[in-house]
């Protein structure tokens, strides 16, 4: 790395600064567009037992497959549902970022993860930001837009390398899915993990982090499914519930219909999730 390179870097504020009430707006214009877009968002309602035993001092770094455009929202819901005392962070592409200045004020971080320098940039924030105290980073490891059923898809070294520079913390995977249920708009379901203590991956080869990493994960994502397929929403905690039944001119002439013979309608195709 440069020395200008370095400075700039050392000049940083770290953990970078966040708008409060920037973020507090975000949040309530997501909810109403997360219920306009989801029948639901949910997500496995035993498995969030699991984050109990982490302290909130201690580094927390959470990574997610990454099977659409929608992650990145869905990951900072889900952070202040999951995590509302620690402060959302996630890398994305240096040159996305600078397109989109606003989201720097919401947690992002820009990364170049194509040269030598980049990578040694993104370790660097990535770790100052984990031990910062109250922080969450989010990272989806697989770099691209994946199937959730592909499960030979690239994997990214960088979280693997991430793990290894700190002495303390947990790295919590999350699966996630985007599936159509009864109703028009798709149902977003996600489960937890079990935490991996990042001292149970030190002193272990690049190759094993790695590989501990993948299989937790990919476990993780064949839970969810096991539990998606059937379509039943009872192990699932809905944290969002969005609007109900058709949209469009349909809805508007079933609810005209329903008005006009002094009858009640239920909207839903299927049950309703609670």
């Amino acid at each position: 790395m440069k020395s200008s390179d370095r400075n700039s870097t050392r000049s940083k504020e770290y953990p970078p600064r966040v708008s409060s009430w920037l973020q507090n707006g975000f949040h309530r214009f997501l909810e109403r567009y997360l219920a306009k877009n989801f029948d639901a968002v949910g997500v496995e309602a035993r498995s969030m037992d699991l984050l109990q035993p982490i302290h909130a001092d201690e580094p927390l770094i959470i990574y997610a497959n990454h099977p659409s455009w929608w992650d990145p929202m869905i990951a900072h819901f889900l952070n202040r549902r999951l995590f509302p005392d620690r402060q959302f962070y996630a890398p994305i592409d240096a040159q996305a970022l600078q397109r989109y200045q606003v989201l720097k004020r919401l947690g992002f971080y820009g990364v170049e993860l194509g040269s030598m320098s980049g990578v040694r940039t993104f370790l660097e924030t990535s770790d100052r930001i984990a031990t910062a105290g109250s922080t969450a980073i989010w990272i989806t490891p697989e770099g691209r837009f994946t199937d959730p059923r592909d499960h030979h898809g690239g994997w990214q070294p960088g979280l693997a390398h991430l793990c290894n520079r700190l002495d303390r913390g947990h790295v919590v995977p999350i699966a996630l899915e985007y599936c159509f249920w009864d109703e028009p708009r798709p149902v977003c379901l996600t489960s937890v993990g079990h935490p991996i203590s990042i001292t149970s991956l030190r002193g272990h080869s690049k190759e094993a982090r790695n590989q501990q990493l993948i299989d937790q994960l990919r476990s993780t994502q064949n839970e969810l499914r096991s539990l998606v397929i059937p379509r039943d929403p009872q192990p699932f905690r809905m944290l969002l519930s969005g609007r109900t039944g058709p949209s469009g001119l349909y809805g508007r002439l079933r609810k005209l219909k329903s008005i006009l013979g002094g009858r009640s309608i239920d909207q839903r195709h299927g049950g309703p999730l609670q």
